[in-house]
């Protein structure tokens, strides 16, 4: 989780200089409006990319949330199904106990 969280935080400062980028490129422009267009229809197309990887990341990131979630709801109920099994097994056992006391001072009363 923290891997992931690092490369979105990573993606998310590219993003921000890719715009900061943009609007330097931008003042540029009305500057230097023809020198400057060629890279910045070249910056568009990469932030746009940039962007869309960033996009399928944070998707990638969430189906992997959704995904711990589920193991861990998974885990949870197989935890709570052996303790209810367990608690099952103990009362079974206390109870064979009983049976098995009542059965043997039955036969201690019985007349040989």
């Amino acid at each position: 989780e923290l891997w992931i969280s690092l490369e979105e935080h990573q993606d998310a400062l590219e993003l921000i200089m890719s715009k900061y980028r943009k609007q330097m490129l931008q003042l540029l422009q009305g500057r230097k409006g023809e020198d400057a267009e060629p890279v910045l229809n070249v910056h568009q197309a990469n932030s746009l990319e940039i962007e869309s990887q960033i996009d399928r990341i944070c998707e990638m990131g969430e189906v992997m949330r959704k995904a711990i979630q589920v193991d861990d709801d998974q885990f949870f109920k197989v935890q709570e199904k052996l303790a209810q099994l367990e608690l099952e097994n103990k009362e079974l056992r206390e109870l064979l106990s009983i049976s098995k006391e009542s059965f043997e001072v039955g036969r201690e009363d019985l007349p040989d």
